[in-house]
């Protein structure tokens, strides 16, 4: 993590205090993510992460440095739960909804008005 200036809220320490966060992770060098996990979280960085393989995170929304920092660090964590893969649901998941479906459709169909035919 590195602190710069940042423009927007801050009064006077705007020109004084360097309370923007830019955090960089090496993506390609980290040991503790799988490679299918670095190969997806750099896809889903885009232009933030470098041709090296570091993704670089700007933080400065607030006036403190530890707020910024924190933020920098949820949205490195967000970014790296959004990674997941979703799972497909199994037959037999969708041989429940399906039945269950039913038959709420069929308790629903009989709420009708009755036919003296």
């Amino acid at each position: 993590m590195t602190f710069v200036r940042a423009s927007g809220p801050g009064g006077q320490n705007v020109n004084k205090v360097s309370t923007a966060v830019k955090l960089r992770f090496d993506v390609g060098q980290s040991r503790s993510l799988p490679a299918d996990v670095r190969h997806r979280l750099l896809a889903l960085a885009g232009s933030r992460a470098t041709q090296d393989g570091v993704l670089v995170i700007t933080a400065r929304a607030h006036r403190t440095q530890e707020a910024n920092r924190a933020e920098a660090r949820a949205r490195l964590n967000k970014l790296i739960a959004r990674t997941r893969r979703p799972s497909r649901p199994t037959l037999a998941s969708k041989v429940r909804r399906l039945t269950a479906k039913s038959q709420r459709s069929s308790s629903k169909k009989l709420r009708g008005r009755i036919n003296d035919d």
